[in-house]
């Protein structure tokens, strides 16, 4: 979504990075190319306006002038004041001391608010929570429907016995799961294709009957500065504790993102990063701060890494690597690993410094796969002692998996280099990578 955002901030500051020292003419120079950028991305006019401001005033101070790397302090400037304007700390949700924790989403039709329900209660899910969905969108023919459906994909109870009265419905919903023993629940409230006064008055009812502990606004991020309008005109009528952000992995300017929170002082709380159900994170503003600046994303990439593999897993193959070891059984466990992490390219862009490197590569996800089929081919004896793959051993793989000898070849020569490697890593050594000359 900030890519385009993100290119011409990274090539600004760029600007600025090697500057043995920063004058007046260049720092003003800077600031106009900021905020352009912004601007082009939907940002608040207001909201730009202010974050330019409080970046000159920063440049032009001390901790810049005297600095030994005035282009570095800069960078360091716009990363804390873009982290301010999208909500310094990350905030989490609200549990109910005494369960069941309530959230009740809210927010226009088709912002993606059924589906966010859904990613919700899986996310919670994984957090070791027993969630409940409740279907109070009678509004909307199919809103039901869907949310069974997905409720189903994910094995999370949906309870829907009440058609007519969405009060009602809430009501019945949040006793029904309180009878299971679910510890949160879940309410996807009717959507409107604009904002009325029968909305709000639903709402409202609503939220007295359940007494949430969270009411979360649905915004999708696509929509720019109108998702912005509709944060604050719900905010005028029904108190809101954050937003939870659709479509953030969109090709929208980003906008929204980065100025509801200025606009409103509501924390954007989550994300949808993707259209699968488990593509839902919590919003950590100094990290998103550090993607648009092509900085990386390490701590989230740590999380997803250890999300992916199982601990017992994660000990054995740490062990294997420090032993020199690596088998094609490693290779699918890591496989597996980087497929539960999301997109490849999505994945590499948050190491620091190589979201630049991929700019326009296209990194092929078919080739992970065909490889895959080659491993699979292999019989569990051959994958675990690869010295054992001969020559005819190497054309029955290569017909198991529909690919060639030479395939094949370069697969297990790729494995004999990265063996080399780990047993020179174990011993304290620097590999010798191929293409690289040695220092002598």
């Amino acid at each position: 979504m900030f890519d385009t955002l993100g290119d011409k901030l990274q090539a600004t500051l760029g600007d600025l990075r090697g500057r043995g020292r920063l004058d007046e003419e260049s720092i003003s120079k800077a600031m106009r190319e900021i905020r352009l950028a912004l601007l082009e991305a939907d940002v608040n006019f207001a909201v730009v306006k202010e974050f330019v401001a409080l970046v000159r005033e920063r440049a032009q101070g001390v901790e810049v002038t005297k600095s030994l790397t005035p282009g570095q302090e800069v960078v360091k400037i716009v990363h804390e004041e873009l982290t301010a304007v999208m909500g310094s700390g990350d905030s989490k949700l609200a549990f109910a001391g005494r369960p069941p924790t309530v959230i009740l989403l809210a927010g226009l039709q088709g912002s993606g608010k059924t589906t966010a329900a859904a990613k919700l209660a899986l996310l919670l899910r994984k957090e070791g929570k027993s969630p409940a969905l409740v279907a109070a969108d009678l509004q909307r023919p199919a809103a039901i429907t869907q949310l069974e459906q997905l409720g189903r994909q994910i094995q999370i109870p949906v309870l829907s016995s009440e058609r007519t009265d969405p009060v009602a419905a809430a009501k019945l919903g949040l006793e029904q799961a309180r009878s299971q023993g679910r510890d949160v629940v879940i309410v996807d409230s009717a959507g409107r294709h604009q904002l009325d006064e029968a909305l709000m008055d639903e709402l409202d009812r609503i939220r007295g009957e359940i007494k949430p502990t969270n009411v979360l606004l649905v915004l999708d991020a696509m929509t720019g500065q109108e998702a912005v309008s509709v944060a604050q005109a719900f905010q005028e009528r029904i108190a809101f504790d954050g937003i939870l952000l659709t479509k953030l992995d969109g090709d929208a300017r980003g906008g929204a993102a980065l100025s509801v929170k200025a606009v409103t002082g509501k924390p954007i709380k989550l994300a949808s990063v993707g259209e699968k159900l488990d593509q839902l994170e919590y919003f950590h503003p100094d990290r998103m701060a550090s993607r648009i600046l092509g900085m990386g994303d390490v701590l989230t990439l740590i999380e997803k890494a250890e999300a992916a593999v199982e601990a017992d897993e994660q000990e054995e193959m740490e062990r294997r690597l420090r032993a020199g070891e690596f088998t094609f059984d490693d290779f699918l466990t890591s496989h597996k690993m980087l497929r539960k992490m999301g997109p490849l390219q999505g994945v590499l862009s948050m190491i620091p410094g190589l979201g630049n490197q991929l700019k326009g590569v296209d990194v092929n996800e078919h080739e992970l796969a065909r490889v895959e089929a080659i491993v699979l081919s292999m019989t569990p004896k051959e994958r675990r002692l690869p010295h054992l793959i001969d020559g005819s051993r190497r054309v029955r793989i290569a017909k198991g998996s529909g690919t060639t000898v030479q395939q094949v070849n370069q697969l297990l020569n790729a494995r004999k280099q990265m063996q080399k490697m780990m047993k020179q890593l174990s011993k304290g050594k620097m590999p010798a990578f191929p293409g690289v000359a040695g220092k002598g």
